[in-house]
């Protein structure tokens, strides 16, 4: 079976409007599957499509939504047989400092955000005994991230919230997998840091292809060798306090 008999004819990415989320649609694009994108920003998901339809002569769907809120109920009539939640919010700083409702937003988009996607999806792959799933996770969902620490926490939540899906829909033809990536360089990486690559930092071209190619292995991927060797070193060398002391470290110039 053909990557896109298996997971096509349609694929959708939430959070598609730039960096990892543009490089999953253009790479199953490039595997001549349609491609169905959702963000809020309207003028950047036109402007990919087109791109994308020019380059891969597949067909494209534009979906303006806020994934804080939506029910995904558009998608309804699409026969879609990938979704990739790439969708993520979050803020740099002490949490307490922050006021409440960025928290609840990182939940709202994080948390419910994948729940309902998965919830719109799944049942449709279940009842055609085919399809997949992937949740864009992250290194940082491993261990507590100071000055990141809602992010983090709603990470791990995807991490096990994949692995448990994995265990439940594998047996029905629906691959699942968290992919977990490290520093990836986007325009929201670039924002934040400085300018600064971090250590085994990945195009998210990269990251894309190389979760695709993982899809059927799961539950969780993390790519690139140096990140590899990162997880090891927190999860296996470090003790929990350890770990988050490291993190501490790496996140204390982010701005």
């Amino acid at each position: 079976m053909t990557f896109r008999e298996k997971y096509g004819p349609w694929a959708v990415i939430a959070g598609a409007s730039e960096g990892l989320g543009a490089a999953f649609a253009h790479a199953l694009a490039k595997r001549g599957i349609n491609v169905a994108l959702l963000a809020r920003r309207e003028a950047e998901l036109r402007a990919l499509a087109a791109e994308i339809e020019t380059a891969h002569k597949v067909e494209t769907k534009v979906l303006v939504t806020d994934l804080a809120s939506t029910d995904f109920s558009e998608l309804r009539d699409l026969d879609v047989g990938l979704g990739i939640y790439n969708a993520a919010y979050s803020f740099v700083g002490p949490l307490l400092e922050k006021p409440l409702e960025d928290a609840l937003r990182v939940v709202d988009v994080n948390v419910r955000g994948p729940i309902k996607f998965v919830h719109a999806l799944g049942p449709k792959m279940i009842s055609k005994k085919r399809g997949g799933l992937v949740l864009m996770s992250s290194l940082a969902g491993f261990q507590g991230n100071p000055r990141l620490a809602t992010y983090a926490a709603s990470k791990a939540f995807n991490i096990v919230l994949a692995e448990g899906l994995w265990g439940e829909l594998r047996a029905h033809g629906v691959d699942v997998l968290a992919a977990c990536p490290g520093a990836v360089r986007t325009p929201n990486y670039l924002k934040t840091s400085n300018g600064k690559d971090a250590p085994g930092i990945l195009s998210a071209d990269e990251v894309a292809e190389r979760s695709l190619e993982s899809l059927g292995g799961g539950p969780t991927f993390i790519p690139g060798a140096v990140n590899k060797m990162a997880r090891f070193f927190l999860g296996r060398m470090l003790s929990r306090r350890g770990a988050v002391g490291v993190m501490a470290a790496n996140t204390k110039d982010l701005n």
